[in-house]
């Protein structure tokens, strides 16, 4: 039988228990419980599969994060973003709106504006991560501004891309490499059929014409905002008088065009060309070590810089594991993480973080990674230029198609 003190003696103490078991809960960091949450979630990150080196980070990224947090990573392996983003529309429309199939998705560009305009985006979810104070959003601008919309902490940068120009020094010195659009049009006078860019039709080809347009532009500011019909053929003038001086100077008379990168690098390894087009600045360090470029090619930028943008990745708003999703995000902005993506044996992309921010240990992680003569240094890729409205590109590749079809 219960003695009827002790009863009395346990009323008296329960609001003490909730108020501690209150106080408990307060104490914990809502990142605690972020972190509890996720414990044995796995997350589906859809991610474009077109590249094993991205691959293959992946795969240890998700062997990080299950070891130390418990949370898997199954990749879901995309041809296209697009399928992801298509996919989260067609559970919006059937009113799953929770539970859903995607958990995270590595995107930017036209799909992340896709996604953020219908409110398909759970977050903000930058200012819940740790290690979002790391993030460079002063000189790294693509880190806070893709493809001209605002992020507004809806996406998490992860990884960051520049255009480059890779030479080969054999035939081209460093001293004479032609740093603005200007200067590339008297190499090319001085050296016809030596240069060329891919089609206009391909990604990179696009991005020759845009880094064009920007170095010649009084305003380069202007093509952040969509084009017009008005305003268009004179913000343009200057890219289509250079363009049409450039084009006879061109490889095989500007009458055909590579494919693609893949494609403008095989020239320069076969010698018919002495400079092409990277969006990667360590691709010519890990080329010329796989022997797909000689041991003697370099990279420059242009002297005002050159157009960058960042991959992001975001949460859907009907994912059925948000958590999960966040501690990955997280694991991607660590210093150690961010050394890995950037080191040439593993991804070769560039770090999204402030190195002023980094404590001197996390600095050294930067510091040790293998250099090659190829890759050039944060100083000499110069300021990353943001990426304009698509709406000037669809029109200048429409232009530039009607000219080259004469």
């Amino acid at each position: 039988m219960i003695d009827r003190r002790h009863l009395l003696a346990l009323s008296a103490a329960a609001p003490l228990l909730g108020l501690n078991r209150a106080a408990r809960a307060q104490s914990a960091s809502p990142w605690t419980e972020i972190l509890a949450r996720a414990r044995g979630q796995t997350v589906y990150w859809n991610a474009w599969a077109g590249d094993e080196q991205t691959n293959d980070f992946i795969t240890w990224v998700g062997g990080q994060t299950k070891a130390r947090h418990g949370v898997a990573i199954q990749h879901v392996r995309l041809k296209d973003t697009a399928e992801a983003v298509t996919k989260v529309i067609a559970e919006k429309a059937a009113g799953r709106l929770a539970g859903g199939g995607v958990d995270l998705i590595w995107i930017n560009g036209p799909n992340f504006l896709a996604m953020k305009a219908q409110g398909l985006l759970h977050g903000p979810v930058l200012p819940v991560l740790p290690n979002a104070g790391l993030v460079d959003t002063t000189n790294k601008r693509s880190n806070v501004v893709d493809f001209t919309t605002p992020v507004d902490g809806m996406a998490v940068p992860w990884r960051l891309a520049q255009l480059v120009f890779v030479y080969e020094s054999a035939r081209l010195r460093p001293a004479d490499v032609p740093r603005s659009a200007e200067a590339l049009l008297v190499w090319a006078r001085r050296n016809p059929g030596r240069l060329t860019h891919p089609n206009v039709a391909n990604f990179m080809g696009s991005t020759f014409l845009k880094q064009a347009l920007i170095d010649l532009s009084p305003d380069p500011d202007l093509f952040q905002r969509p084009a017009t019909d008005a305003g268009f053929d004179t913000a343009t003038a200057p890219l289509w008088n250079w363009y049409d001086q450039l084009r006879p100077l061109l490889w095989r008379q500007g009458r055909q065009f590579p494919e693609n990168a893949a494609a403008q690098r095989q020239l320069l390894n076969d010698g018919e060309i002495d400079i092409t087009l990277s969006f990667s600045p360590t691709e010519a360090a890990v080329a010329a070590q796989a022997g797909l470029l000689p041991e003697s090619v370099r990279s420059f930028t242009f002297a005002k810089g050159s157009i960058g943008n960042t991959s992001f990745v975001a949460i859907p708003f009907n994912a059925a594991h948000k958590e999960g999703a966040l501690v990955v995000a997280d694991f991607l902005l660590e210093p150690a993480t961010q050394a890995r993506a950037q080191d040439i044996r593993h991804l070769g992309s560039i770090n999204v973080l402030d190195a002023g921010k980094l404590s001197p240990e996390q600095s050294r992680l930067f510091e040790v990674l293998p250099g090659h003569p190829a890759l050039p240094a944060p100083a000499e890729l110069g300021a990353i230029q943001l990426e304009p409205h698509a709406s000037w590109m669809t029109r200048i590749a429409t232009e530039w198609s009607r000219r080259t079809a004469r």
